[in-house]
């Protein structure tokens, strides 16, 4: 009689396979928070740029005399909100709305996913000072409330 030979893995085969695994898998979890940082951050530079973009438009809007101006104020918009619900076109003859968004981004560093778009943001007025920032009578710049910093090193809130 012939002894058939057993088939599967040993036990030492198996611890082996389980660490090699092991020693991959720990490797690949910091490349994957990498990445997820990376994807936030990219989120938050295109958001940035968006608000950015929508309240110089804004800026340019009431320079053009499409925006009604009180001579008291600045030309930027009172609110963040102001860029999406619209303005009135003092040009158009039927008084048609100005939008500057479609919709506001929230920050993506924020956390708490029950406040509105608006309030995720820091909000600099034009009479603030650059080094202090500080929210007024309208919005010249927005920054990220993150205590936290980039992968440049540099802090998101000066981004």
């Amino acid at each position: 009689m012939n002894p058939r030979p057993q088939a599967g893995f040993t036990l030492i085969e198996l611890v082996v396979t389980v660490a090699i695994i092991a020693v991959l898998a720990s490797g690949l979890f910091p490349l994957v928070e990498l990445s997820a940082k990376r994807a936030k951050e990219q989120e938050l530079r295109s958001s940035l740029r968006e608000i950015r973009q929508a309240i110089d438009a804004y800026k340019q809007a009431v320079d053009e005399g499409r925006i009604a101006k009180d001579a008291t104020k600045s030309g930027y918009p009172p609110t963040l909100e102001d860029l999406v619900e619209g303005v009135t076109d003092q040009r158009s003859p039927t008084g048609q709305q100005l939008y500057f968004l479609r919709r506001l981004p929230r920050d993506p560093f924020a956390n708490d996913g029950t406040v509105e778009p608006a309030q995720t943001w820091g909000q600099r007025s034009y009479a603030s000072p650059p080094d202090a920032p500080v929210a007024g009578v309208d919005v010249f710049d927005v920054y990220s409330l993150s205590p936290l910093s980039g992968l440049n090193g540099v802090p998101y809130r000066e981004w």
